[in-house]
């Protein structure tokens, strides 16, 4: 599948703040905003234009699907199957993304970053229900169990990510077990709940232009 390969630091800059899109880094002085808070290329330090309707909820979903890793053409079909589900369509998109496989396996914090979290799944150190699950965007569902296979469970990367993580904190809605290695998706995630700088009413009214 294609990805972007890019330089990720060039993304934030681009959408004004910080994505978060190198785990830790982002926390500190050597991450890239912190120097160069201005768009990338070399007219990114010009006057600024006023920008247009468009372009504000433009920006918005490129954020929101930069923030995620996911290409235009997959996210456009989150957004459709939102917009067919009940509820609130931003809110169902925002769940929906919250709900790939390699977002939950960074949310019960296996992985430093989104990017790292999708690696590690394609490389079949994770299961669902028992089971073999090697695509990051497989959509989880609530109940649920995502657990790093047996064979990886002795690695040092997973026992020092399972520590660093146990004395942070997860999300109320992901019930992890740290010295099982293993994680229950309890319920879903309220608005609040989610951590995702984006206006998600924008996005919707730029695609029912």
């Amino acid at each position: 599948m294609a990805r972007y390969t890019g330089p990720v630091c060039r993304m934030c800059r681009r959408e004004g703040g910080k994505l978060y899109l190198k785990g830790e880094r982002c926390y500190t002085d050597k991450c890239a905003m912190e120097k160069r808070a201005f768009n990338p290329g070399q007219h990114g330090q010009a006057r600024a234009r006023k920008p247009s309707e468009y372009s504000i909820r433009l920006r918005e979903k490129q954020k929101l699907r930069r923030f995620y890793g996911i290409l235009e053409k997959q996210f456009a079909g989150y957004f459709h199957k939102a917009a067919r589900q009940k509820g609130v369509t931003g809110e169902n998109l925002l769940m929906l993304l919250e709900s790939r496989l390699d977002n939950i396996v960074y949310r019960m914090g296996f992985a430093s970053s989104r990017a790292e979290a999708r690696q590690l799944v394609r490389h079949n150190h994770f299961q669902v229900n028992g089971k073999k699950a090697s695509i990051p965007s497989y959509l989880t569902e609530v109940g649920d169990v995502v657990s790093v296979k047996e064979r990886s469970k002795s690695s040092p990367k997973f026992k020092e990510m399972a520590e660093i993580a146990s004395q942070k904190g997860m999300p109320a809605w992901i019930e992890v077990d740290y010295e099982k290695m293993e994680g229950k998706i309890e319920r879903l995630p309220l608005r609040e709940e989610m951590d995702i700088p984006v206006e998600e009413h924008l996005i919707v009214e730029l695609y029912s232009r």
